[in-house]
């Protein structure tokens, strides 16, 4: 099972991708569309103040028939922010999401951002490792 800290080395060259609260949804989106990420920090100089995903744009805009220029960030991200630290694992962070009902996980360090986990790296996570575990059964069985 690998910790975050590790995941997060898996994903080198990958942009942490941020908005200011001050943003209009539809920029938030223009930035998720070209990095394709589904969700983005919401930072406020160097705190994070909050977090905005493509299902609160679905549920807070499309649905309650609001504008994406019309609408700051500020106004519709989820303000308390979900996180985990470089120390814990895999297993924890799909069990919190599980939990939480969320797909991204932003990585702190004390108030420090690290970098930010989807559903999606986690899945990956979880298949090179049951690959591991079933090359290293197969070795066995094989040498037996």
């Amino acid at each position: 099972m690998q910790t975050v800290r590790q995941l997060l080395e898996q994903k080198s060259g990958r942009v942490l991708v941020t908005v200011s609260p001050e943003s209009t949804v539809f920029q938030a989106l223009q930035v998720m569309a070209e990095h394709d990420v589904g969700a983005v920090l919401v930072m406020d100089g160097g705190d994070v103040v909050g977090i905005f995903s493509e299902r609160d744009y679905a549920r807070r805009i499309v649905l309650q028939g609001r504008t994406s220029a019309g609408t700051r960030i500020r106004d519709i991200m989820t303000s308390k922010v979900v996180y985990v630290t470089p120390e814990q694992n895999s297993d924890q962070c799909m069990a919190l999401m599980t939990e939480k009902h969320i797909r991204h996980l932003p990585v702190l360090e004390g108030k420090v951002v690290q970098g930010m986990l989807s559903i999606g790296d986690l899945v990956h996570a979880t298949i090179q490792e049951q690959e591991q575990v079933i090359n290293q059964l197969v070795h066995y069985i094989q040498s037996a």
